[in-house]
């Protein structure tokens, strides 16, 4: 068992993806000789040459087009976005496109999109975004949000071999703060749809995903430390298809649930997730379904700022306590 972290994980599952599977090849730019921009694809050009490791001009809308003609032609391509808020720049590829070919045409498209996420690296309003209820509406895309180094891995790996479009969410701020132990050697592969109990309890449960998975178990060790709360914590890992069976039997043996997600409030992840405990579930609830999520402005530059846009530990402390107690 060796120990890696976040971004590390993710390298050796792309590479052995790479190794395993010569239809796998990576876009994007600078992703070859410069190695990516966090590094992620370093060393990739020299062992799997440029013909499999292609560094594209600046345009998102080209990247994602020309992963989808490769991928209908049989290729399983990884096109990056260096920062995940650019892929603005190809939601009408993505949407229009990618998302519906199958359905129109029959068309196979098993391509990722993948790209660094999230705030809480002082990286202001165009380089902490996270999309992903942008895309959320969209019938034809799956959507993963690693939390872990083991997901991290097994993720990129499931979504490589998956036979639909996959965007793939990786928080930059994770990416050597999370280290966990991967055994050597073994085929890791995280289903895709399925989600992760984090940690169990029995007095409230907390539903969230990416980074956020972190602050809440620093706020169920604080509440069980400081008010014997017993609070279990769901790490969701993927977004669509959602595991609404994983959402419904943790509010069954709760009775009370809180929502924790980085993205801003308003059209995010957890109304969606609101919804469907009301209509799965309602009757086990004992009290109203809470979220802790970022306030509705762009994500500022300044670190007091953006500590106070962002949900924080405290934020989700404080809003368990009210729930605990009503």
């Amino acid at each position: 068992m060796a120990e890696v972290t976040y971004l590390e994980a993710l390298r050796q599952g792309l590479w052995e993806e790479m190794e395993r599977d010569p239809r796998v090849f990576i876009l994007g730019e600078d992703v070859g000789a410069y190695g990516g921009a966090f590094k992620v694809t370093d060393g990739f050009a020299k062992q799997f040459g440029e013909e499999r490791v292609i560094d594209t001009p600046i345009s998102e809308a080209a990247i994602v087009g020309a992963a989808a003609g490769a991928a209908h032609m049989g290729m399983r391509p990884v096109a990056e976005m260096q920062f995940i808020d650019f892929i603005s720049c190809a939601y009408d590829m993505l949407t229009n496109y990618v998302a519906t070919a199958r359905y129109r045409a029959g068309l196979a498209t098993p391509m990722v999109v993948r790209g660094p996420c999230g705030g809480y690296v002082r990286g202001g309003p165009f380089h902490s975004q996270n999309p992903e209820a942008a895309f959320f509406h969209t019938p034809g895309l799956k959507i993963v949000y690693p939390a872990t180094a083991r997901d991290a891995k097994g993720l990129i790996k499931a979504s490589i071999r998956d036979d639909d479009p996959v965007i793939y969410l990786e928080h930059k701020w994770l990416y050597r703060r999370i280290k966990e132990q991967l055994p050597e050697g073994e085929d890791l592969l995280t289903p895709i749809g399925e989600a992760r109990l984090a940690r169990e309890g029995k007095d409230l449960s907390i539903v969230t995903y990416g980074a956020t998975v972190w602050k809440a178990l620093e706020a169920a060790e604080q509440l069980a430390k400081d008010d014997g709360l017993s609070v279990e914590v769901l790490d969701l890992r993927t977004l669509l298809p959602m595991d609404d069976a994983a959402i419904m039997r943790t509010v069954e043996k709760t009775n009370k649930v809180l929502i924790v997600h980085e993205d801003t409030r308003t059209g995010g992840v957890a109304g969606e997730i609101a919804a469907r405990i009301n209509e799965q579930a309602f009757a086990w609830l004992d009290g109203p379904i809470m979220r802790v999520t970022a306030h509705d402005v762009p994500l500022p530059y300044a670190p007091t700022l953006e500590d106070f846009v962002l949900p924080q530990t405290e934020d989700i402390v404080k809003a368990a306590r009210w729930l605990a107690a009503y």
